[in-house]
C-alpha cells in the first residue's frame, strides 16, 4: 500500500470509529430505541449522508458498537484467566469478569442483550454482522480454553462433551442471570432475594456443573 493510500485507509477509519464513538454516546443516553442516525451524526460533528456512507442502518451501527463491546470482553477475558492457574478457576474467573463489565460498561452489555435477542440474517462473510459473530465466538474460545485447562488440570469434569456447547451453555446461563438481575432487580429484591445474592448462587450453580468429582 503506498503511502497516500496508507493515508486515506487510517483516515476512513479515524471516521468510522468516531461514528462508532458517537453511536455509543447516543444508544448509551437515549437507548437504542429512541436513537436515530441524525442523532449520531451531529454526536460525530458529521452529516447524515457520511454516517449511511458507512452504515447503511441503525442495526449495522448497533453490530459495530456490539463487536467493539465483544472484543473488549476478550481482552478482558484474557487477563482473567491469566490470575488463575486451575482451569476450574478459570472459568469462575471468567464469569466473575462478565459481571464487572456488566456492571462497568452497560452500554456495551445493553448492546449485547439486545444482540442476543436478534435472529441473524444470512450474512456474507466480512459483512458487519459476520464479524460480529466471529468476535462473539473468539470471547467463547477463552472459555473452552479454561474449560480445556481444567480436563487437563483435573478441575473440570471430562465427561461434558463439547467444550464450546459447554462455553456457549454458560454464556447463556451467566448472561440470563445478569439481565434479570439488571431489568428485574428491584423486583428480585422485594421478594426478599438480594441481586448479589442471586448471582452468587447462579455462579456456584455454575461452578458445580463443570467441577470435577473426583
Amino acid at each position: 500500500m503506498d503511502p497516500l493510500e496508507q493515508r486515506r485507509h487510517e483516515e476512513k477509519e479515524r471516521r468510522r470509529d468516531a461514528i462508532v464513538d458517537a453511536a455509543e454516546v447516543v444508544f448509551g443516553s437515549k437507548g437504542y430505541e429512541q436513537a436515530t442516525m441524525e442523532q449520531v451524526a451531529r454526536e460525530a460533528r458529521v452529516s447524515r449522508a457520511l454516517v449511511y456512507l458507512y452504515f447503511k442502518d441503525k442495526l449495522e451501527l448497533h453490530l459495530a458498537v456490539c463487536t467493539r463491546g465483544l472484543h473488549m470482553l476478550r481482552e478482558r477475558f484474557v487477563r482473567a484467566a491469566e490470575t488463575e492457574t486451575r482451569g476450574a478457576d478459570r472459568v469462575t474467573a471468567l464469569g466473575r469478569e462478565y459481571m464487572r463489565f456488566a456492571a462497568d460498561q452497560p452500554t456495551y452489555f445493553a448492546a449485547l442483550s439486545r444482540f442476543e435477542a436478534h435472529r441473524p440474517d444470512a450474512s456474507e462473510p466480512g459483512s458487519i454482522e459476520a464479524l460480529c459473530l466471529s468476535a462473539g465466538l473468539a470471547v467463547h474460545e477463552v472459555t473452552v480454553a479454561a474449560l480445556q485447562a481444567g480436563q487437563a488440570d483435573g478441575s473440570v469434569r471430562s465427561d461434558l462433551g463439547n467444550p464450546l456447547l459447554v462455553a456457549i451453555t454458560l454464556w447463556g446461563f451467566v448472561h440470563g442471570s445478569l439481565q434479570i438481575a439488571t431489568t428485574k432487580g428491584p423486583a428480585v429484591e422485594a421478594s426478599g432475594v438480594g441481586v448479589q445474592d442471586f448471582l452468587e448462587t447462579a455462579l456456584a450453580i455454575a461452578q458445580r456443573g463443570i467441577a470435577s468429582t473426583g
